[in-house]
């Protein structure tokens, strides 16, 4: 029977145990620039089995938050070398989650003013952080524009810019961000997919950009170092769709295809209730991970959104999940993995310095003596 402390080969990436650091924005990258206290924050950490970083945009125009990091200019690739090789130095695994936030963004992050894009052109119902001069702060995001048949090959080249880029960077692998709303999510839902072409409409045609990307990016690094991240029901930055369960299956059924290393799934409402639905029926999480086997899936199954120790150790050992993911616990003990395995008391995280500011909040949780 495996535990949280087994080590485990996902894809072509070994790990020491089972326990991942979720991706956390913690907007502390001026510039889009990740600093030196970035590597710190990481290599602190890096006893998980697997950090996933913070989402990182793979271009200007995937920007939607002030101070995130970005994967496009030597200047970024250099900072994220310095925390690449801190982490491998302190023994650790690391993959970059690959990020293009579509409408949640904001003329003022956006290259020239321009608007945000989308698959159609819906505002969302959601905020963003914008740097100011008295602070960050969050704003509305602004109203954006569907993008043309002819600008999507853009896009997945810049996914499979990025993904290379990652590598060069002395990352072990990526992590698709197509979770949370964001525009590979905006695409395969309903609620913000209004589309006539060949990406709208049916559950395969919206599905049609995220295998795109994905192609592109399997086939520059390899399977073995791809991961992805879904949020079947997730009401995060407006999304929305009334027949999850069908789509998300069918999303299962396509990822199984490819030989990933991983599938990050995110149970319930992204940092909030793990039994959220939407639709008239709960969410089938078992029916989904059995939907991607049965298509052949390969890669480990990795679960996250309110798990303790307890509930994370019952997922393992009972099969349901290979991997489980931890958010906010890894914010406050960077020594997660030691706590959990000595049962010791956490230490509770300041969530008001969660986004921006410096060392504090950040680098600065004692850990166990």
């Amino acid at each position: 029977m495996p535990t949280l402390f087994d080590p485990i080969t996902v894809g072509d990436i070994p790990l020491a145990n089972r326990i991942v650091m979720a991706p956390l924005t913690r907007n502390r990258s001026p510039r889009a620039v990740p600093r030196p206290i970035t590597a710190t924050y990481y290599a602190q950490r890096a006893s998980a089995g697997l950090l996933i970083t913070e989402a990182t945009a793979i271009s200007h125009q995937g920007q939607g938050y002030a101070d995130v990091p970005g994967l496009y200019s030597e200047e970024q690739l250099a900072g994220w070398r310095r925390v690449t090789d801190a982490v491998h130095a302190a023994g650790g695994k690391i993959v970059v989650q690959l990020w293009h936030v579509g409408r949640i963004s904001h003329t003022s992050l956006q290259p020239e003013g321009g608007a945000p894009v989308a698959p159609s052109a819906i505002r969302a119902n959601a905020k963003t952080y914008l740097a100011g001069p008295d602070g960050g702060g969050f704003a509305p995001t602004s109203e954006p524009r569907a993008l043309r048949l002819d600008e999507l090959p853009g896009i997945v080249a810049d996914y499979r810019r990025a993904a290379r880029a990652a590598i060069d960077a002395g990352f072990d692998g990526v992590e698709l961000h197509a979770a949370n709303g964001y525009l590979i999510d905006q695409f395969l839902r309903s609620g913000s997919n209004h589309r006539d072409d060949a990406y709208g409409g049916p559950i395969e045609n919206r599905a049609r950009l995220l295998t795109e990307v994905l192609d592109a990016i399997t086939a520059e690094i390899g399977a073995g170092r791809t991961g992805i991240r879904i949020s079947p029901v997730t009401p995060a930055n407006d999304a929305s769709d009334p027949q999850p369960q069908p789509l998300f299956e069918y999303v299962a059924r396509k990822l199984a295809g490819y030989g990933l290393a991983y599938v990050h799934v995110i149970e319930g409402a992204t940092g909030g209730a793990r039994d959220f639905r939407q639709g008239d029926t709960p969410f089938d999480y078992a029916a989904l991970k059995a939907a991607y086997a049965n298509a052949g899936g390969k890669g480990a199954w990795m679960v996250n959104n309110g798990y303790d120790q307890a509930l994370a150790e019952a997922a393992v050992e009972t099969g349901a999940a290979d991997l489980v993911a931890f958010g906010k616990p890894f914010i406050a003990n960077p020594d997660l993995v030691r706590r959990f395995r000595e049962r010791a008391p956490l230490n509770t995280p300041d969530n008001t310095t969660f986004y921006g500011g410096t060392e504090k909040g950040y680098t600065d949780y004692p850990a166990l003596a």
